[in-house]
């Protein structure tokens, strides 16, 4: 997820209300890549097996082919793998994330980090 000093641009690609991708699940698809299972990913992330899994069924529910594909057994015969539509699929929000922070870095950010305080003001008591 792209932070621009105090900008934190947060990109999601909904289907009806369900994040069918977003900054999570595009670390996901980049850890099972990188670990070749679901549970090596999910630990390198510091999440549950099962919050991993949901979150890849849940993906590969939401678009029109697969982005995970898994093989059960363990050791040499299981792990998983990002198909070809799950690489196209995160090489096109990692680049929509890099042009939406680039786009975001100009005048405006500029004036609205200037107009910033340097502290947040202390709250109101109200009566």
């Amino acid at each position: 997820m792209p932070t621009i000093g105090p900008l934190k641009l947060k990109a999601q690609i909904l289907l009806d209300a369900v994040p069918a991708m977003g900054p999570g699940k595009a670390d996901l698809l980049e850890a099972i890549d990188r670990a070749g299972s679901i549970s090596a990913a999910g630990r390198d992330l510091g999440m549950s097996y099962r919050r991993a899994w949901v979150l890849v069924d849940e993906m590969n529910r939401c678009w029109r082919e697969r982005l995970v594909e898994t093989q059960s057994g363990g050791g040499a015969g299981g792990g998983a793998k990002l198909t070809d539509q799950g690489h196209r699929i995160l090489r096109a929000y990692r680049s929509l994330e890099a042009k939406l922070a680039k786009a975001a870095a100009g005048d405006d950010l500029e004036i609205l980090t200037a107009l910033l305080r340097e502290d947040m003001a202390p709250a109101v008591e109200r009566a």
